[in-house]
């Protein structure tokens, strides 16, 4: 049986190193002086719970697997069989073009085509870039088509510090709405609500331990440099799960099964909530020819 993921690309800069996968483009592990900040996955594997994968052109469920585009009904592959969606786009089990590949950093592409369920091709290239304390990802999309479409990109990270346990770690968010699921139907959501007075109140900071999300936060509060910053911390050590301003919107996952692990967390940047492509909820509309290009990133801190 031929690997899941495909070829491991490996990058390492001074005592940091990262893997990333051929299947996917996926980020398979991060670690500095040889301490994981990342959940990973055998090489041979399926990346368990959609780890480190990218999500394009849309992140999370499109609702019923359908939507419609310039009036013409679209049907999707059902690839969450359970409810019937389809989820985390089109990418995750396609072999991506190598581009360029140095000791510290790697370039990868793919072409989305049109098909059934996606009418407009796209050509998205994803770029990572490892520094002697975190590492950075830039995603560029360009529409290949001769109409606009709206899409989305989101990723599926699980933090972790070193061999903390993950309900001993402090989640911090800067955001001031969520967008919580209905039971457990993952669609459709509840009313979106402030986070003022509510257990969803991340802003000063919650020990994970007692927290059951896969949830959508939105309102993020930018720093001053003008991205999102989500913070991991223990102890002397932080770990800041930053993203650029187009990613409005971050999925929060606590799932108490990931394999070898058990408890984790996932920190997912968005560019949109679940089910976009119906609600139209802040996609990123492009011209034919015209690109997007947007980035997140991990930086370690230790005091």
């Amino acid at each position: 049986m031929a690997n899941p993921t495909g070829e491991q690309f490996e990058l390492t800069r001074g005592n940091a190193r990262a893997v990333v996968t051929e299947i996917g483009a996926g980020l398979r592990a991060f670690e500095i002086n040889k301490v994981p900040y990342l959940e990973t996955f055998e090489a041979d594997a399926e990346p368990p719970k959609a780890a480190g994968q990218v999500l394009l052109p849309w992140p999370n469920r499109t609702k019923g697997a359908r939507w419609a585009f310039d009036g013409e009904p679209q049907e999707l592959e059902v690839t969450e069989e359970a409810r019937g969606n389809a989820i985390h786009g089109l990418v995750r089990d396609k072999e991506w073009e190598l581009l360029e590949h140095g000791e510290w950093f790697i370039r990868l592409a793919v072409e989305i085509g049109a098909a059934p369920g996606w009418p407009v091709p796209l050509h998205a290239e994803i770029l990572y870039e490892l520094a002697p304390r975190g590492l950075a990802v830039t995603h560029e999309v360009r529409n290949e088509g001769d109409k606009a479409i709206g899409f989305g990109v989101g990723v599926h990270p699980y933090p972790r510090i070193g061999d903390v346990p993950t309900d001993e770690l402090t989640l911090t968010l800067a955001a001031l709405r969520v967008r919580p699921y209905v039971a457990d139907e993952q669609l459709p959501f509840g009313e979106e609500i402030d986070v003022e007075g509510t257990d969803y109140d991340l802003r000063e900071g919650r020990i994970v331990g007692g927290l059951d999300l896969d949830t959508a936060f939105g309102g993020l509060t930018p720093h001053a440099d003008g991205r999102h910053h989500h913070l991991l911390s223990h102890g002397d050590t932080t770990l800041d799960l930053w993203a650029d301003a187009d990613f409005g919107w971050v999925q929060v996952f606590t799932p108490s099964d990931y394999p070898g692990r058990g408890r984790a967390i996932a920190i997912e940047p968005m560019t949109c909530p679940a089910d976009a492509l119906n609600s139209g909820t802040d996609l990123i509309t492009l011209e034919p020819g015209a690109s997007w290009r947007g980035s997140w990133g991990i930086q370690v801190d230790i005091r």
